[in-house]
Parts: C-alpha cells; structure tokens; sequence
C-alpha cells in the first residue's frame, strides 16, 4: 500500500472510530445478512459482541498500517479461526462488500473514488492473506 492510501485510510477510519461501535457493527452486519441471510449461522455471539469485536479488529489494523507485516501474525491467527467456524474464500467477497458500503454510507460526501480504492486494496490484501492462511492451516490439518 502507498502512503497516500495509508493516509486516507487513517483520516476516513477517525470519523468511525468516534461512533459506537455497536452502531457500526449493526449497520454492517444488517449490510452483510441482507446480502447473504445464510451467513448468520456463522455467527454464534451475539451482535453486541461481535460488533465490538469488528470494531476493535478494524482499530487494530488501521493503527498497524504501516507496518502490517507485525501484524501477519495476528492476521493468520484469525484467519484460522475464521476457518474453523466454516468461512469459506467466497464469503471474503461478501464481507468486503459490506465493509465498504458501511464506510461508503457512514462517511457521505466523504466517500471518493479515491478513498474507496484505497480501502478496497488493504481489505483485498488482508483477505488474500487471510484466505492464504486459512487454507494453508486446512490443507495441513487433512493431512
């Protein structure tokens, strides 16, 4: 990612982070099962929770921007247990399309073509490695 990216990322992340996290879980998790109602059956928490939990991993990974490489780790950790809980490489699609629809819909006049595409290549990134990871971790759990 360039540092032009990075920036807009950061500046566009500021205004969420000072919402409720509750709030923007909500709005992207009502995106999400909309989209794809079967996807619930995924989420054993219930929103409240896993609202929270979405906002804090966001929080995480925007701060580490820089330097995502410390977070490979981290990364890889929760790609496993995404695959433990039944995600499949599809449902990366569907959560990117929700993540960036929230953030379209949260910022308004915000949004530019610009800054969506900054967005959409760090969750491409971060997914991919994810994905990567996830079917590397199964791939050596069926051996």
């Amino acid at each position: 990612m360039t540092s032009r990216e990075i920036l807009l990322i950061k500046a566009s992340w500021r205004f969420l982070r000072n919402i409720d996290p509750e709030f923007v879980g909500d709005v992207f998790y009502t995106k999400l099962f909309f989209d794809a109602p079967y996807l619930k059956r995924l989420f054993s928490e219930n929103q409240k929770e896993q609202s929270k939990k979405l906002v804090l991993m966001l929080n995480m990974i925007i701060a580490r921007l820089e330097k995502l490489d410390e977070l490979r780790q981290d990364i890889v950790r929760l790609a496993i247990q995404h695959k433990r809980y039944g995600v499949k490489d599809v449902h990366y699609d569907l959560v990117g399309n929700a993540l960036l629809w929230t953030l379209k819909t949260a910022l308004g006049r915000d949004w530019n073509s610009e800054t969506e595409q900054a967005w959409n290549r760090c969750y491409v990134m971060l997914a991919s490695t994810m994905i990567e990871a996830g079917n590397a971790s199964y791939a050596g759990h069926s051996r």
